[in-house]
């Protein structure tokens, strides 16, 4: 008999000791201090949601910079032509290859041709001559243009763009050709043209 009172002894006071000596425990730390410790469950979760945040933002990253306009050109700049490469009154047109222009002479003085066709963009080379109804045709669609870039056959809806020029007292033409100073015109006037003596 006194083992087995013993036993019972020995399991109530270990019991009330672990007791008492888990309250001493949680004294000593503080209650607030006891954190838990993360789960697989939430690691893995927190670890997925991380990695697919990293990916998202290079994507986007990689969005912004692709689709980001690069000014690789003098397109969008003041271009300056010498006064030497000023054409003759209905000569062939100065081509400016990086101002996307052509710099033609009429009898009321010089206008920048915008070399985008206005149907659907193309490119819109000179063929000549000067007093041809087809002085520019688009190659893609066929529209044509004359000297002043007035359309004269084809789709496209309108003449061709026209870019502001103003010409210094020394004879230096400067064409601007920033996106949003090209005009649009349903027809040639005067008023369009820039007086140039050279």
């Amino acid at each position: 008999m006194v083992p087995l009172v013993r036993t019972l002894v020995g399991l109530l006071l270990g019991g009330l000791g672990a007791r008492v000596l888990g309250m001493l425990a949680r004294f000593q730390t503080g209650a607030s201090d006891v954190r838990k410790r993360a789960s697989r469950r939430t690691f893995v979760r927190n670890a997925t949601l991380g990695a697919a945040g990293v990916a998202l933002a290079e994507v986007a990253g990689g969005f912004v910079y692709f689709f980001w306009p690069n000014k690789t050109g003098a397109f969008g700049s003041k271009i300056s032509v010498p006064a030497s490469s000023v054409p003759a009154v209905k000569g062939v047109p100065f081509r400016s290859v990086p101002g996307k222009f052509f710099l033609v002479h009429n009898d009321d003085g010089l206008l920048a041709l915008y070399t985008k066709c206005p149907h659907l963009g193309c490119t819109v080379p000179w063929k000549g001559p000067a007093d041809a109804p087809n002085a520019f045709q688009c190659p893609c669609h066929g529209s044509r243009y004359d000297y002043n870039g007035v359309r004269t056959g084809g789709p496209a809806p309108r003449p061709m763009d026209i870019m502001p020029v103003t010409v210094g007292n020394d004879g230096t033409v400067t064409v601007d050709t920033k996106p949003d100073g090209i005009k649009t015109r349903s027809a040639y006037t005067k008023d369009q043209a820039v007086a140039f003596t050279s």
